[in-house]
């Protein structure tokens, strides 16, 4: 496949990085923008822009598979897109970082708005971030959540405290609830897949999947007891913290916002209904003693500053808030927020790298979601109609996998080994992304 990417920024070399080893990847930008990452990889390089046609003939658009628009300019992107799909017939991904953007250019491919030319999809990072966020808050403790099924199924992921009644247990005899499977274990940074051997240790970051009745029985067992969500703060009240805001307006949360732009604020009281704005700096430490920050169930901090996230969490975190979230705009930086102490730090280029590998997907396997910043990954696989049923432990995989979630029809089965695979089944698989691509390559093998 060959795949044209413009915006040589920490975006466009982890789209690259992604696919380069077996696609002909070109990148588009004027060389002071390149940064060193790109250096590392075999990858074609452009100087120019893309909205330029000159420059895309160049890059040889008119054979290109995919184009994907990355720079730090919607406008740029936009152009370039709409430029690039007016000379070729090249699948277009557009970012953009303005919610208008996404709701116009959406528009352009509804058929009362016919046009000859339209971006075919529009990827929103915000979006993305807001949605994982919101994920995380409504399940009090969890690191990670992700919905499978139209929500019937679910991941979870949670990190065993000290004194727990899981630590120094066998998986086996754990006696985790019906329908439920423990997939996968971070241990001192590196992820595995467990079997019923498998010991599991304090700070263990434990990874479930099931039906989402049992995963609830079984965090009340295991991780919080009774213990709901009932009030959050959210520092920094820009577009992910409004429409963060927003979504949990519609849950009946206690919520604030520190947002230090006085304007700002008058903006969030009229979008908000119940919401309490403080004017105010997040890492001014009287402030957020006055105002009970550490109270918290939740505090969420979601400015376009890292260095501004991480102060602002560390603080509420000293203070004694119960649960931190921390907006990472660079993805190297989440690993660092999380060894200095913040419990969950996310990044929107990881979710947007989701986006694009399931856009551009040629097989009958998507990428459902990954864990611990791409170490894991979620596959969803359609089993052909002509396949031969076998139970899971009949199915010789060539590496280290476990079928999480089998959906069928209308029935979700959270199987085990004596379980039937069948034609026309969407299994939902975990992995680590290390092994993820021998899963493909088997299961493309069987179409």
């Amino acid at each position: 496949m060959k795949i044209i990417i413009f915006g040589a920024n920490e975006l466009g070399s982890m789209i690259a990085s992604e696919f380069y080893t077996d696609n002909d990847i070109t990148v588009i930008d004027d060389e002071q923008n390149k940064i060193d990452a790109f250096n590392k990889l075999d990858v074609g390089f452009i100087s120019g822009n893309a909205s330029n046609i000159e420059v895309l003939k160049q890059a040889n658009i008119k054979s290109a598979d995919v184009f994907v628009a990355c720079t730090a300019s919607d406008e740029l992107n936009i152009v370039a897109c709409l430029t690039a799909k007016r000379i070729s017939t090249v699948k277009t991904i557009c970012f953009v970082r303005k919610e208008e953007y996404k709701s116009s250019l959406g528009m352009a491919k509804d058929a009362e708005y016919n046009c000859d030319f339209y971006v075919d999809n529009i990827i929103w990072p915000e979006e993305l971030l807001t949605q994982e966020i919101f994920r995380i808050i409504t399940v009090a403790k969890a690191l990670d959540v992700e919905n499978f099924a139209d929500g019937r199924a679910r991941l979870l992921e949670y990190k065993i405290p000290k004194n727990s009644i899981l630590v120094n247990g066998m998986v086996k005899h754990c006696e985790f609830p019906k329908d439920t499977l423990i997939v996968g274990i971070t241990r001192d940074s590196e992820l595995f897949i467990p079997n019923g051997e498998t010991v599991l240790h304090e700070d263990d970051k434990v990874i479930f999947m099931g039906l989402s009745h049992s995963l609830d029985i079984l965090a009340g067992k295991f991780f919080h007891e009774k213990e709901f969500v009932k009030n959050v703060t959210i520092i920094g009240g820009g577009n992910v913290g409004l429409k963060l805001a927003k979504n949990l307006e519609n849950l009946k949360l206690k919520l604030k916002i520190v947002e230090k732009d006085e304007k700002r604020c008058e903006f969030l009281a009229q979008e908000l209904d119940n919401a309490l704005i403080i004017n105010g700096d997040g890492t001014d430490l009287e402030l957020l003693n006055e105002e009970d920050i550490s109270n918290s169930d939740v505090v969420v901090s979601v400015t376009n500053n890292d260095e501004k996230n991480l102060l602002c969490s560390l603080l509420v975190k000293h203070m004694g808030a119960k649960r931190v979230i921390s907006r990472v705009s660079k993805n190297t930086n989440v690993s660092l927020f999380e060894r200095v102490g913040i419990d969950i730090a996310i990044s929107s280029k990881t979710a947007a790298l989701n986006e694009i590998k399931n856009n551009i997907k040629e097989t009958n396997i998507g990428i459902l979601a990954t864990v611990e910043q791409g170490k894991g990954e979620v596959l969803v696989i359609e089993i052909p109609e002509n396949y031969e049923t076998k139970k899971i432990m009949e199915i010789r995989l060539p590496a280290k996998a476990i079928v999480g979630v089998i959906q069928r029809r209308k029935r979700i089965i959270i199987p085990n080994g004596t379980t039937q695979v069948m034609s026309g089944d969407n299994l939902i698989i975990f992995t680590t992304s290390e092994n993820a691509p021998m899963i493909r390559e088997f299961f493309e093998e069987i179409r």
